[in-house]
């Protein structure tokens, strides 16, 4: 491990050696799990929640009854989201001294390789909080044939169960969720995403750019990753993003076919005047309009405009040229966003130690080369789920120097092959079954030729 700055509160700690000194020190609360055990999330098939569910409040009930439904479509990014997409409020951690929250009982963690330089580990952790279960997925980024990339379903507005996503996909060995997402309304991610074949597929200019990427030298990184746009012949207007759910009041956003079909006044708000539609075909306009249609497909590039910037686009016409440029900057070979970035420099960047929640985390040891992918389960009576300092300082302790935080609550998500070849449901996603997300984080390996 590197050093970190001496702003640093923690010393991080390898995973092997964090997962040994687990194994020696704490009381067997389980036997470790085989490939023929039917509690082995590597070995078992997609399971449905069993165990009850806390509410805010403490109190157990049953898993069905104590869920509340996906928030009806409101702010596109409510306060409740700092957590999950689904904006369900969690229970609320005790208040505890740094010196009580410690690991008591821990099962022994049960360790699978996947494939060359892939391995998931599972384990519970008793804590004064509650109980803790968690997976993690390490990935050797150094083993030839291994790769790191973003995933969807192929169209930036659609939504599917991560399995599907993943379906037919051979390479793919591991998997989890990824950004948040407009889950009331477009389903497309609140912010950047960018493949490695596919190029740039969604971004806002600002405000959801916290990002885990991989840059043109093959570093890989956690850091703001603003969009930056031009339109050649109109460079006086101001593109707020590219394939994000909503376009800001008065501003201007753009829309391509990755997005899918046309979204109609959905992508203002419901608005209905004051709005404007400019489409582009092989670089020049073919129509200027004051309505949005919806559930057509898009064969070029389509700027969507609402108060001034409608007024913007009101000058556009027929025939004209309109060449729009548009980059992340430092033009990464991938990326994805989530919602706050936990570890910088080995120092953690977030502060929210109340709410318990599911969490799904990625992060990156420098020193060995190794993605970190950790699902923390939640909302039951077998796993509590983790705050965001909770999730931070565990990152540290696999090795982390760098982590974001992705999506959680009944996103969070991991698939990895199981023994016989097949991807399986590694924990147990909050909703009873998985949730139709819009993008994740895909490991991929292809044995060296």
């Amino acid at each position: 491990m590197h050093t970190p700055s001496p702003r640093a509160t923690r010393t991080p700690l390898a995973l092997g050696a964090l997962l040994a000194t687990l194994a020696l020190v704490a009381p067997l609360t389980t036997s470790p799990a085989t490939a023929e055990d039917p509690r082995s999330p590597i070995s078992s098939p997609d399971r449905a929640l069993t165990a009850t569910v806390l509410t805010p409040d403490g109190v157990e009930v049953a898993a069905d009854s104590a869920l509340p439904q996906a928030q009806p479509r409101g702010p596109r990014v409510p306060s409740r989201w700092l957590h999950s997409s689904d904006g369900v409020p969690g229970p609320v951690a005790r208040t505890l001294p740094p010196s009580r929250r410690g690991i008591g009982r821990t099962t022994v963690p049960r360790r699978v390789a996947v494939s060359p330089g892939v391995s998931v580990t599972e384990w519970d952790e008793a804590t004064k909080r509650g109980p803790v279960r968690m997976q993690l997925v390490t990935a050797n980024l150094r083993t030839p044939g291994l790769a790191v990339d973003y995933l969807d379903a192929g169209a930036v507005s659609r939504t599917v169960p991560l399995r599907t996503m993943v379906a037919n996909r051979k390479p793919v060995v591991a998997a989890v969720n990824g950004d948040f997402f407009d889950i009331g309304d477009t389903g497309a991610p609140l912010g950047v995403g960018a493949a490695r074949e596919r190029g740039l597929r969604h971004a806002p200019v600002d405000g959801w750019n916290a990002a885990f990427f991989l840059t043109r030298s093959g570093r890989y990184e956690v850091d703001t990753l603003p969009l930056l746009t031009r339109v050649v012949e109109r460079p006086a207007w101001r593109i707020s993003h590219l394939n994000s759910p909503e376009v800001r009041p008065g501003g201007i956003g753009v829309y391509t076919r990755a997005w899918g079909t046309t979204a109609g006044a959905r992508w203002v708000g419901g608005q209905k005047r004051d709005v404007r539609m400019v489409v582009v075909e092989k670089g020049r306009v073919v129509a200027n309009r004051t309505t949005l249609p919806a559930g057509q497909p898009i064969r070029g590039t389509v700027y969507v405009g609402r108060g001034e910037g409608a007024r913007q686009l009101a000058g556009a016409r027929k025939g004209q040229r309109l060449t729009l440029r548009r980059w992340l900057e430092g033009k990464p070979r991938m990326a994805i966003t989530g919602n706050k970035i936990l570890l910088r420099d080995g120092l953690v960047e977030v502060v929210d130690d109340r709410e318990m929640h599911p969490r799904t985390a990625v992060g990156f040891d420098r020193d060995t080369r190794s993605l970190l992918l950790l699902v923390v389960d939640g909302r039951s009576s077998v796993s509590r789920g983790y705050t965001m300092v909770e999730l931070a300082q565990k990152m540290i302790d696999l090795g982390a120097e760098d982590a974001l935080n992705l999506d959680g609550g009944g996103s969070s998500t991991m698939l990895a092959r199981g023994p016989r070849g097949g991807l399986r449901t590694v924990n147990t996603p909050s909703d009873g079954a998985q949730r139709a997300v819009p993008n994740g984080l895909q490991l991929t390996y292809r044995a060296p030729r």
